[in-house]
């Protein structure tokens, strides 16, 4: 990465167009309310307070356009919407395609709602230090099984070793182009720039950072939301979801 701080632009990417099967929900996952506003809104929020990004770039289906910019915040930092494909990876590629003068750019899950501003400040400063690609990671402090096609249990991983990776991930703008030129679909960003040979840095992740999935990280994070104080880009005040 050869931007100064001073030439650098970082543009964090929101792909907010999963459907959340999984969250029992009828409503695009990132259009449900966490404390009364949508997570997609507490994403921004969180990224905004962090005051290490430049511009954020909302992906979501064509159809909820309209919707979705009725519920941004009113910022200096400029917060765009723009229509997004039928996969992640196409979604993120269409970020990428609306911000071609992006030299840094964050890949960011609108699911990590409660997402610390201060964890996007590590990532950012990580990158500007010289990384290309990093991640926030957290040990894993479950035992892990690996298993076969019948569910036998086929190993034990050793956890020391093992890191659940969070969002944003940051990378060198062109790296993460030419690492979704190759069109290989991935469940994260930084699979896709591995492959490529990239090294791929950790920072540490955050607690609160956890993905919104299930009915009970539902609970959990109405619950932690009802508890804390709000940041200075957000509100007490429930915002519409579409």
């Amino acid at each position: 990465m050869n931007a100064s701080r001073g030439a650098s632009r970082v543009v964090a990417l929101v792909p907010a167009a999963g459907q959340g099967v999984r969250l029992g929900e009828s409503r695009p996952k990132a259009f449900v309310p966490v404390g009364g506003i949508p997570m997609l809104r507490l994403a921004i929020d969180g990224l905004l307070a962090s005051e290490s990004v430049d511009e954020v770039v909302v992906i979501v289906p064509a159809d909820l356009l309209d919707e979705t910019r009725a519920l941004l915040p009113v910022s200096p930092i400029p917060v765009r919407v723009v229509p997004g494909g039928a996969e992640r990876t196409d979604s993120v590629r269409a970020g990428l395609d609306a911000t071609p003068a992006a030299t840094h750019v964050l890949v960011h899950d609108a699911a990590r709602a409660l997402t610390p501003p201060d964890l996007v400040s590590r990532v950012v400063e990580q990158l500007r230090s010289g990384s290309v690609a990093v991640v926030p990671a957290l040990p894993v402090t479950d035992t892990i099984k690996s298993v076969d096609a019948a569910g036998a249990v086929t190993g034990t991983p050793d956890r020391s070793a093992l890191r659940a990776i969070q969002t944003p991930q940051g990378f060198d703008a062109e790296l993460l182009r030419a690492a979704h030129a190759t069109g290989v679909q991935a469940t994260d960003d930084a699979g896709l720039v591995e492959l490529l040979g990239a090294v791929v840095h950790t920072v540490p992740g955050a607690a609160m950072a956890f993905k919104i999935t299930t009915p009970l990280d539902l609970v959990l994070a109405n619950t932690l939301v009802a508890q804390r104080e709000p940041g200075p880009n957000e509100s007490r005040e429930a915002v519409p979801a579409p």
